[in-house]
Formats: structure tokens, C-alpha cells, sequence
């Protein structure tokens, strides 16, 4: 009998090891617990998901681990009603609930719970899965048919762009998602459409241009490959990745955007937890990506040919009157000098000549800013970037207008610190100076006034610089296309004011290429004001 006996608890002690063995490698948590809420068993998958060790878990109370704030209260009575024997509706069923990691982070978990009697009282075993890649994989689901018919619906590109990280930051949770777009032309990444979840200030995060190769937008489009950050924080390799982990961003995931082998730009979301990469969520913005990028494409080609002959037409029009009308005062004061010489004074020869020089010192401006322009977007032009003053070279530009501004009795203020260090092309922002400042000299009626200001952010990096005026101004409706080849705004058209409309082109083109931006401000009153923010250092990763 002895022997029998102890056949049998070798027995017991066999299913009890093999029982362990299985929990040891099982893919779902298990967690024993006892009556008093402390944990009594802690299986390898429960650490992977919970983020604890059996050593951190075992003999501690399961809800300060696991159970948020918000439902510790209910669990605790709930388990006691079980543990005093009371009926059980939630044994035997597949829940749905809301858990607590280690790292803070809260996520959803399926959780069946059951009971068993032992010698010291009633014993408690969760299995749990995390689920949240299910939940996710269908919340894309969802996404994919919203985006698909706000393509359909979408009169633009940058409509489409918009809706797309809205819908992506709303539906999935996403704190900051961004579309970014290649511009050949200017060699730079621009920002389509960027969401922000209500609350979340960007600060120096929120750049709207980028080169190829610099930061996550970048380094997709440079190679056409998916990146996944999984701790902005120890992202050395780009100081974007630290300015993203200093608002509260943990994670970083991109996918290109494509047509075929050719790269358009890049879809990047950012989370508010560190996240390891996952094979599932990377395929499921893979494929919006390139339900994106189909749309893009085809979008492109529609608005490029719309642009074309808008182009075409506004040149047109800058050829009948800009070219057309100092060649015919040239012609006509040739004929009239032809025909009169014998009879004028030398001071009339002069006068003659200087009409002449002044018609042709326009379309030399006129083929200088078309073949600066041709360069700078095809990047021929170099930016031959140094150690410089910004405010030595706005006086410069202030100084070289003095005659243009009194002839016309405007005041000029200036305001400006001692200096404004920056690593950038003097000659070409002097470009940008003196085309600002002559924009706003020529458009602004006599005896009005323009404002130049600059200066720097608190921390040195970034310079923000101004240049106002109380002249004609843009119509609201008109804005969107004030920096594209050609376009002039009405409001010099009806008052016939002479231009080419390339001049804010070019200055836009010089500014980026100092990985800078230009904007016209929002104002109350007549005139405009032209805000232009300059980093202070080279470009960051």
C-alpha cells in the first residue's frame, strides 16, 4: 500500500511538472491567484506582455500590477464576491478589458477566467492575450474604406493629404501623423498634411521642409524603404528623432509612398509609447501607402497638366506685357532718336539714351530672374552657405532702396538687434532682401510705411524675419497661388504696376534651400506682411 501511495504522488508530481512545462512555453499569459488578490503564478508569456518577471509578480496584488487606476476598485469587489463564493457570470468567458503594462501604458487584453478548490481555499487562473494588433488590423480595416472614399471624394491632392492623417490620427490613436511629399524641382521633402492630436504642442518637431535624407521623412525617400523608430529617445542617429522624444513621442513608424519603383514621399506616424517593431502593423500602412500613392500619382498628372496651362497662359501674359512693352519703347525711341538727331541737343541724345537703358535694365532683370530661377530649381544654382549677419544684410538691402523709398516719401523702420548670426549664402539673402523690400516699396502707394524686423527664438535656433508694409495687399481668395511662377495678383494687374511675377518664386527657392520658409501673415488693414523663419545652424538629421 505504501508503495501505491507513493506510485501515486510521483504521479501527481508528474502532471504537475508537465503542467508546468506547458505554461512555461503556452503564447497566452497565465496568472494564478490567490483569494487575497496577490499573485500565485506567473507564466514567461505574462512577463512578455505585462512587462513583469515572476520574481516582481508572485506574492504582489494582482490590481496594482495590472489593473488601471480606474478599475481597481471594481476588480477587488468583484473577486471578493468569487472568493466568498458568490455566483460567477465572468468565469468561463472570453473578456474584453483594459490593461495595465509596466511602462504605464495601457492596452486591450481577451481574458478568460476560472476557478479551482484547493486545500487552502479557492485558487484563480487567467489566461490573456494581448490584442492589440487585433484591434488595430481592424481599425485599419475601417480606415482603408474611410480613405478610399475620401479619395473618391477629394477635389485635390492636398485635400486628399489632409483627410488621409486626420482619418489615421482620429481612428488609430496616433498623436502626430504626417504625409510627406518629394518636390523634384526644389530638391527639398515638403509636409502635405501633418494631424496633431488637440493639446500636443509641436514646437521645433513641426519643420515643413526637409532634405532627402534627413530625418524619418528623409531617409524613406532616400531609400524607399519602411523604418520603424522604436525609441525616439536613443534615435541618435537623428536630432529630429530628440526633438520628437521631448514632446512626449516614443515611437516612429514610415512607410514610402510609391508608384511603381518611383518614391513620392513618405506617410509617418509617431505614438506616445516605446513600441517594438511589428511585421503585421508595417504590411497594414504599407498597403494604405500605396493606396495613397496610386491617388497621388494620378492627381499629379491631372493638376500638372491644369498647371501647365495655367502656366502657359500666365506667361503669355508676362510676355505681351513685360517684354512686349520696354522692347517697344526701346524700338520707339530708337526710331524717334533715328529720325530727330540732327536736330537734338546733347542733353536730348542723353535723355533719349537713358529711356533706352532703363527699358533694357528691365528685361535684363526679366532674363535674370528666369534663368535664376531655371537654376535654382534644377539645383545648379549653389548655396554657398558661411559664418554671416543677417542684419548686416538687410541693412545692406535698406540701404541700396534709400532713393527708391524717398521718391516715393515712404517710411522705412527697422527694427533690428546689434546682430543675428546664421550659417547661410549672404549674396542670396541679399536676393531675398532686396526682392522683399522692392515688392514692398513698389506696391506701397506714396507716404506709406514699411516695417523690417528679425530676431531670434530663446534658444538661438531659429530666426524669424518680417518685412510689412501698407501698400495694395493680396486678395484672401488669391494667396494660395502668390508663390507660383507668373501669378500676379489682381490687385497690381488693375493698377497696372509693372512685374514679372518671379520674384517671390525665387525668394521662396532660396529660402527652402536654406531649409527655411516663407509665409504671407494673416493681417487686419491694407498691405502685407512677409514672415520668413531661417535656422540659425546647418540642417539637422
Amino acid at each position: 500500500m505504501t508503495q501505491d501511495l507513493s506510485e501515486k504522488v510521483n504521479d501527481v508530481d508528474g502532471v504537475v511538472r508537465q503542467a508546468q512545462a506547458v505554461l512555461a512555453v503556452a503564447l497566452q499569459a497565465y496568472i494564478a491567484i490567490g483569494i487575497d488578490g496577490r499573485v500565485k503564478g506567473w507564466n514567461p508569456a505574462a512577463e512578455r506582455i505585462f512587462g513583469y518577471t515572476p520574481a516582481e509578480a508572485c506574492d504582489h496584488d494582482i490590481a496594482e500590477l495590472i489593473i488601471p487606476v480606474q478599475f481597481r476598485a471594481a476588480h477587488r469587489a468583484g473577486l471578493a464576491r468569487l472568493a466568498a463564493g458568490g455566483p460567477g457570470r465572468v468565469l468561463g468567458q472570453q473578456l474584453q478589458l483594459t490593461a495595465l503594462h509596466r511602462d504605464g501604458h495601457e492596452f486591450p487584453v481577451e481574458m478568460t477566467l476560472t476557478v479551482t478548490e484547493e486545500p487552502r481555499g479557492r485558487m484563480f487562473h487567467a489566461f490573456a492575450d494581448d490584442v492589440t494588433n487585433a484591434r488595430r488590423a481592424a481599425r485599419f480595416t475601417e480606415v482603408k474604406a474611410a480613405i478610399a472614399l475620401t479619395l473618391a471624394a477629394a477635389d485635390s491632392s492636398a485635400v486628399a493629404a489632409h483627410r488621409v492623417v486626420e482619418a489615421l490620427g482620429v481612428k488609430m490613436g496616433w498623436p502626430v501623423v504626417e504625409l510627406w511629399l518629394v518636390d523634384e524641382h526644389r530638391q527639398v521633402l515638403t509636409c502635405a498634411a501633418r494631424h496633431t492630436e488637440p493639446g500636443r504642442r509641436l514646437g521645433s518637431f513641426a519643420l515643413d521642409t526637409l532634405e532627402p535624407g534627413i530625418g524619418l521623412p528623409g531617409r524613406i525617400c532616400a531609400d524607399g524603404a519602411a523604418r520603424w523608430i522604436p525609441d525616439l529617445s536613443a534615435d541618435g542617429a537623428s536630432l529630429r528623432s530628440g526633438a520628437a522624444a521631448r514632446i512626449g513621442l516614443h515611437v516612429a513608424v514610415g512607410v514610402p509612398l510609391s508608384f511603381g519603383r518611383h518614391t513620392l514621399g513618405a506617410l509617418c506616424v509617431y505614438g506616445d509609447q516605446v513600441e517594438d517593431p511589428e511585421d503585421i502593423l508595417l504590411g497594414l500602412l504599407g498597403g494604405l501607402a500605396a493606396q495613397v500613392g496610386q491617388y497621388l500619382e494620378r492627381r499629379r498628372a491631372e493638376e500638372l497638366t491644369l498647371e501647365l496651362a495655367r502656366t502657359k497662359d500666365e506667361f503669355l501674359a508676362m510676355v505681351t506685357h513685360e517684354l512686349r512693352n520696354p522692347l517697344a519703347v526701346i524700338s520707339s525711341t530708337v526710331g524717334l532718336f533715328d529720325e530727330e538727331l540732327d536736330d537734338l541737343t546733347t542733353e536730348q541724345q542723353r535723355e533719349y539714351l537713358r529711356v533706352i537703358e532703363r527699358s533694357s535694365q528691365r528685361l535684363a532683370v526679366m532674363a535674370e530672374d528666369l534663368l535664376d530661377l531655371a537654376r535654382l530649381e534644377s539645383g545648379h544654382l549653389a548655396v554657398d552657405a558661411v559664418d554671416t549677419d543677417l542684419c548686416a544684410i538687410i541693412g545692406e538691402a535698406v540701404q541700396a532702396n534709400t532713393a527708391l523709398a524717398a521718391g516715393k516719401q515712404l517710411s522705412v523702420i527697422v527694427q533690428l538687434p546689434d546682430r543675428l548670426d546664421l550659417y547661410a549664402d549672404p549674396n542670396r539673402l541679399r536676393q531675398v532682401a532686396d526682392n522683399l523690400l522692392s515688392n514692398a516699396i513698389k506696391y506701397t502707394p506714396d507716404g506709406g510705411t514699411i516695417t523690417i524686423a528679425a530676431g531670434c527664438d530663446d534658444i538661438g535656433q531659429n530666426i524669424t524675419w518680417t518685412v510689412a508694409d501698407t501698400g495694395i495687399g493680396v486678395p484672401r481668395g488669391e494667396r494660395p497661388r502668390l508663390f507660383r511662377r507668373f501669378y500676379r495678383a489682381s490687385t497690381a494687374l488693375n493698377k497696372r504696376i509693372p512685374g514679372t511675377g518671379l520674384g517671390l518664386v525665387i525668394t521662396r527657392t532660396i529660402v527652402e534651400r536654406h531649409h527655411g520658409t516663407i509665409t504671407l501673415a494673416e493681417r487686419t488693414g491694407p498691405g502685407t506682411t512677409f514672415v520668413v523663419r531661417l535656422p540659425t545652424t546647418p540642417a539637422i538629421a
